[in-house]
């Protein structure tokens, strides 16, 4: 009997910590708005809403025996009840402690344990006599009124009657039920799975159908034979007659044929039969567990704005320590979104409203001196995007970041060299501010200055499948873009096969696949590249980022090469794969704890062939893409390299003797046969009457530059497929670019020479 009493106080505690969360969030949306409302009328609306919030909250403490919650209920309702007899003048201080005794029952509401005696009961002594204490300065402000002029005043408030009044957000409408968010999340996992059957289903259906269409195949080879077997038997039996085993034998052959025919027949009749039950069965399925899908996610969409309700009290409070005026506007907060997607995004935009406070909202002094209004504004849009996205901006009217501050600290972590410092644009000089550790703030405080939220911010959004992105304009304010899906779970995906592994790749980042031969590949800066609608983009091998053994020469003995374009945030790279099967939906399935964050991995699916594949994470694909294009291009070729290497003849034309002796010695000693020349002219000249391998060169020469040498060689029919590597002091994009044009098949910068670079440029080029 004790333990069903226990069990029933059990549950009625979590019905009751329900149901003062929602009357918590209404009491502080009621004062939030009683701050905006200058209208006496329209204030005493919300005081009657908030009044009978209080007024229910205690009801139901009283009935769990939480007696401190009810204790500051009392409290509450004593000042509304004087409000609404118009002898409590609203002003910035009672808001504050009106502010405060809320937040005094979100705590005590955390602290539902039986031994919370002495703290909570402390903290119901102080809000309940600081409330006293106003209320009665207030009863005292009031009476030094004459009684007409209260009279007068209190004739002219409107009283709301319960019709009158709006319904809270928060109230349960009679045909809705509450049920606990666990139990959906099971009954969804289970309708997500079933998208596996569903896929299943849609394969055997195929392979029913290749079936047949073999079988039409045989058909059409049978119809075409089967005249001329008639012919070989009425001939047969007609010259036949002498040779009676030789006859039985080929009769029998003749018999066998036909049944054959007839066998075969009936085998495609029955799987005709089949396909049309299976392709039925593949629909209605299919129809059920998509209508399924779209029912439950339904169910666990929630208004974008279910996470918002805690910023404006949290901008309000911000304003009163930082003394600054803020205002937070809301927009869209009404579009859906999945449930889980809300939760991994709270945290990520709460840092983002912080970060618009406190780096981009200016004091209120800065703010009249550059004359702008006063109260600054933080302002969070919502819009839906196509093809189930949605775009949530947060944006401030403040001060814009210091792009000058921004270089300097990722130059002190180390994230960028000086040179690129003074390189960098604008735009890649602002997405620094996504790098762990970059912050603008001149000191750390507990609001901000660690430089972690806003890479915190991205890894969430990517997580998720979406993107960050951010503007700024000096003095005018920063505004932040995060798109991110309307669901998760399922998506189309584009698997890939690497040797023999399998990976899927969301189809939302496949840019196109394409088949492409190996001579057109260049490299630049011993990188591998190539030109995709005449843009330049990296190429890499997607096994070499995975850190999969890459095939033996003769293995890969191909001239083409199969190349997917993936494209996210504005970065391009082209992967080298070796076989791609056809776009399908996706379902994602979690690595579990142990793996909760692989690199380059978000999940993993079953497939409709029933084989398990990675799905590959985009962002992270990108990234280690740049560090592996960076790395020595074929290692697998290096053992062959030297041998290779002592019959090749090279040309180096350089016009510094320094630099041309050495890279000379350097050449000699990995086993090539080197002549030089002092300037393009010379070069060309050697070229004509020489014969070599591959062309090295310097580009800022006297007589004919490096360029020039290039395009004339290009242009020589005798040695125009010769490779020429350009190796030069200039690094501008523009300069690369000229490079390519003219012909070059590599543009190494000597800033960053590496002769192990150089020398892996060669072997693979020769």
């Amino acid at each position: 009997m004790v333990n069903k009493n226990h069990d029933f106080l059990k549950k009625l505690l979590a019905t009751f910590k329900v149901e003062t969360g929602e009357h918590i969030k209404a009491l502080t949306a009621g004062l939030l708005a009683l701050e905006k409302t200058p209208a006496a009328g329209e204030r005493m609306q919300i005081v009657e809403a908030i009044f009978r919030e209080a007024h229910s909250l205690k009801g139901a403490a009283r009935a769990v025996n939480m007696t401190e919650i009810e204790a500051l209920c009392r409290s509450l309702e004593s000042v509304f009840a004087a409000w609404q007899r118009n002898e409590v003048s609203p002003s910035a201080e009672l808001f504050d402690l009106l502010h405060q005794t809320v937040d005094g029952l979100s705590l005590l509401l955390a602290s539902t344990d039986s031994d919370r005696a002495t703290p909570d009961k402390d903290l119901v002594r102080e809000l309940s006599e600081n409330l006293e204490k106003a209320l009665r300065e207030s009863l005292l402000a009031a009476e030094q009124k004459t009684p007409e002029k209260r009279g007068q005043e209190a004739s002219v408030i409107p009283r709301a009657t319960p019709s009158q009044l709006p319904m809270d957000e928060g109230t349960v409408a009679p045909e809705t039920v509450r049920i606990a968010t666990t139990k959906l999340d099971a009954v969804l996992l289970q309708a997500e799975e079933l998208l596996a059957a569903k896929l299943v289903t849609g394969r055997h259906a195929a392979e029913i159908r290749e079936t047949s269409a073999a079988l039409a195949g045989w058909k059409r080879e049978w119809a075409k034979i089967q005249p001329e077997v008639g012919t070989i038997r009425r001939a047969f039996e007609k010259n036949g007659r002498d040779g009676a085993a030789g006859n039985e034998r080929f009769t029998k052959t003749l018999e066998f044929l036909s049944w054959n025919h007839h066998a075969i027949t009936e085998i495609d009749n029955k799987l005709a039969a089949l396909e049309r039950s299976a392709g039925q069965d593949h629909r209605m399925l299919g129809a059920m567990v998509d209508g399924l899908l779209v029912d439950m996610k339904r169910v666990l969409m929630l208004p974008f704005g279910s996470i918002l309700e805690t910023f404006p009290s949290l901008v309000r409070n911000l304003s009163r320590d930082q003394g600054k005026e803020v205002e937070l506007l809301v927009e869209g907060g009404e579009i859906e979104v999945d449930r889980r997607i809300l939760e991994e995004m709270k945290d990520p935009l709460t840092h983002l409203v912080r970060n618009c406070f406190d780096h981009g909202i200016e004091k209120l002094e800065e703010r009249e001196k550059k004359q702008k209004p006063r109260r600054g504004t933080i302002r969070i849009a919502i819009t839906q995007k196509n093809g189930g996205k949605m775009e949530v901006l947060i944006s401030d009217d403040g001060r814009g970041i210091d792009l000058g501050k921004v270089r300097s600290s990722a130059l002190r972590l180390g994230l960028i060299t000086e040179q690129e410092a003074e390189t960098l644009n604008d735009q890649e000089a602002l997405s620094l501010v996504f790098r762990s550790g970059v912050s603008t703030s001149p000191m750390i405080t507990d609001l901000s200055g660690r430089g972690l939220g806003l890479a915190i911010v991205r890894e969430k959004a990517e997580k998720l499948g979406g993107a960050v992105a951010v503007e700024s304009r000096v003095s005018a304010g920063t505004a932040f873009y995060v798109v991110l899906p309307l669901t998760i779970a399922t998506f189309r995906g584009i698997p890939v096969r690497v040797g023999k592994d399998l990976f899927v790749l969301p189809s939302a980042q496949v840019e196109r696949v394409a088949r492409a031969e190996k001579r057109v590949i260049k490299t630049v800066e011993n990188r591998e590249t190539i030109e995709v609608n005449g843009q330049t983009v990296s190429l890499v091998h997607l096994g070499d980022v995975l850190e999969l053994p890459r095939k033996t020469p003769t293995e890969d003995s191909r001239d083409t090469i199969l190349v997917v374009l993936i494209t996210h945030a504005e970065q391009r790279i082209a992967f080298i794969i070796d076989e791609v099967l056809d776009e399908q939906e996706v379902l994602v399935k979690g690595l579990g704890k142990q793996l909760s964050r692989v690199r380059n991995v978000a999940g993993a699916t079953v497939l409709a062939t029933r084989e398990l594949a990675p799905i590959l994470n985009v962002s992270d694909l990108l990234k280690s893409a740049v560090k592996a294009s960076s790395a020595r291009i074929r290692p697998a070729a290096a053992p062959f390299a030297e041998e290779k290497a002592k019959r090749k003849s090279l040309l180096v034309v350089e016009d510094s003797i320094t630099a041309r002796s050495l890279l000379k010695s350097i050449l000699e000693a990995a086993g090539y046969e080197v002549k030089t020349a002092v300037d393009g002219v010379d070069g060309f000249t050697q070229l004509r009457s020489g014969e070599f391998d591959i062309v090295v060169s310097d580009v800022d020469m006297p007589r004919m530059s490096g360029f020039d040498l290039t395009a004339k060689i290009r242009a020589e029919k005798r040695v125009s497929d010769l490779p020429v590597v350009l190796v030069t002091a200039l690094e501008s994009r523009e300069d690369r670019e000229r490079g390519i044009d003219v012909g070059a098949n590599a543009y190494i910068v000597k800033s960053s020479f590496d002769q192990s670079n150089l020398l892996e440029v060669i072997r693979r080029l020769i």
